[in-house]
C-alpha cells in the first residue's frame, strides 16, 4: 500500500493502482482550510433559516437540513437575564431588546422596525449607559459549559454575539437621526459611539477567551447602490472600530467574521486591510468581476445568493444560473468562498435547494 499527500488530503493506492481516500475533514476543518486557502475536500456550506421559512416550509426547510447540513454552529447563550426585555422578536407586536429599543413588527417570523427612538435629542446622549449587566463576567462555570459544547459538535463554532455599532445607534437614535448625526458630527455622536463600542469590545473579550472558532459582527452599510454615507466618513468613524474588533479576535486566535447588507464595494478592501477573514454581502448588488480583481484571495466570500430577486424566482433554473455567475468569477478549489444563502421570506423552497445543488455540482466537477 503507498500513501499519497494531496492538498493535504491522504489517499492510498491499492496493488491494482485504486485510489482511495482513507481520511476525510470534519466541517470544522473543512471550513478552517477553506478560509486558509488549503484545498478543502469540499466547499463549506452555510443554511440561515429565518422562522418564516420553518412555519411556512417546513419539509424544504428538513430536505435542506438533511441533504446540505451547514458545517456551521452558533454557540450556546451566555447572557444574563435583561430586566427591560419583554417579548418576541419575531413576533406581532411590540419587541423591547436588552438595550431599552421598541421594535414594531407587523408580520410573523421577521424582525420589526424601531418607529420612536430611545434617545430623541443628541444631548442625551451622554446619558445612556449600555446593558453591561447581561455579560456574564464572573458566573460560574462559563467557560467550561462552552468547551464541552465546542466538543460535542464537529462543526465550526461562532460565537453567540453580533455587536454591531452603527445598527445599535440606529436603534437608539432612530435611522433619521444617525445618518443626520454621522453627517454632521458632534460630541454627543463620539459619546454615543464610543459607549457602544466599549461595550461590544468586553464582550467580544468575554467570547474570545472561551471555546469558539470564529466571532462575528456586523452592520448593514449599503443601498442598493452605492454605501448609506460617504467613505471617507465610514473610514474616520467606523473602520477604526471594526478594526479594533479584528484585532481582539485575531489576538486570541479566533477568525473573524462580518455580514453587510446592500453595496458595499467601496469599502470592500478596507475591511480585508483590517483583517476581516470572511465577508457575508450582497454579491448581486456589486461587480463580482471587480470584487474578484481586488479581493479574491485575501479573504473569503461567505455568500451569499441574492434574496431580492433570485432566490423568490419560480424557476429553480434562475438560481442555478445565480450560482454559475458567482462561480464564475469567485470559485476557487483551494478556498475563499463559502455556499451560503438566508431562506426568508418571499424565498421559493425549490430555488433554494437548487442553489445547494448547483454549488455542490460544480464543486463535485472540478474536483473529480
Amino acid at each position: 500500500m503507498t500513501e499519497i499527500r494531496w492538498h493535504q488530503k491522504i489517499y492510498f493506492t491499492s496493488s491494482s493502482g485504486e485510489i482511495t481516500k482513507i481520511m476525510s475533514q470534519t466541517p470544522r476543518e473543512i471550513v478552517k482550510r477553506s478560509l486558509a486557502f488549503e484545498f478543502p475536500e469540499r466547499m463549506p456550506r452555510d443554511l440561515w433559516l429565518l422562522p418564516w421559512a420553518e412555519t411556512n416550509h417546513p419539509e424544504a426547510v428538513t430536505e435542506l437540513k438533511e441533504r446540505f447540513p451547514s458545517d456551521f454552529e452558533t454557540s450556546i447563550d451566555i447572557y444574563l437575564p435583561a430586566p427591560i426585555k419583554k417579548g418576541n422578536e419575531y413576533s406581532v407586536g411590540e419587541y423591547v431588546d436588552e438595550w431599552g429599543c421598541r421594535f414594531q413588527n407587523i408580520q410573523e417570523g421577521i424582525i420589526g422596525e424601531v418607529k420612536e427612538p430611545l434617545i430623541a435629542d443628541i444631548a442625551d446622549c451622554t446619558k445612556y449607559m449600555p446593558p453591561w449587566e447581561i455579560l456574564p463576567k464572573q458566573t460560574p462555570g462559563l467557560y467550561s459549559r462552552i468547551g464541552e459544547f465546542y466538543e460535542n459538535t464537529d462543526r465550526f463554532v461562532l460565537a453567540g454575539c453580533c455587536p454591531r455599532p452603527w445598527e445599535r445607534y440606529q436603534f437608539l437614535r432612530g435611522s433619521e437621526n444617525a445618518l443626520m448625526d454621522v453627517l454632521m458630527p458632534d460630541e454627543g455622536l463620539r459619546d454615543l459611539i464610543t459607549a457602544i463600542h466599549l461595550f461590544y469590545l468586553q464582550e467580544i473579550q468575554i467570547w474570545a477567551k472561551s471555546d469558539v472558532d470564529g466571532i462575528s459582527f456586523m452592520d448593514d452599510w449599503g443601498a442598493q447602490n452605492q454605501l448609506l454615507i460617504p467613505p471617507e466618513i465610514w473610514r474616520d468613524i467606523f473602520k477604526p472600530l471594526y478594526k479594533d474588533y479584528c484585532c481582539l479576535i485575531h489576538a486570541h486566535g479566533k477568525l473573524a467574521f462580518m455580514h453587510s447588507d446592500g453595496n458595499i464595494s467601496d469599502i470592500y478592501e478596507d475591511l480585508v486591510e483590517i483583517g476581516v477573514d470572511a465577508i457575508n454581502s450582497q454579491l448581486f448588488c456589486m461587480d463580482m468581476e471587480g470584487l474578484s480583481k481586488s479581493v479574491r484571495g485575501k479573504t473569503t466570500f461567505w455568500g451569499e445568493i441574492d434574496r431580492q430577486h433570485i432566490l423568490p424566482a419560480e424557476d429553480p433554473q434562475t438560481g442555478r444560473d445565480a450560482v454559475r455567475e458567482a462561480a464564475s468569477h469567485l470559485y476557487d478549489p483551494a478556498g475563499g468562498i463559502i455556499a451560503q444563502i438566508e431562506f426568508g421570506p418571499g424565498a421559493n423552497p425549490e430555488t433554494c435547494i437548487a442553489v445547494f445543488e448547483e454549488w455542490e455540482k460544480i464543486d463535485r466537477d472540478f474536483r473529480e
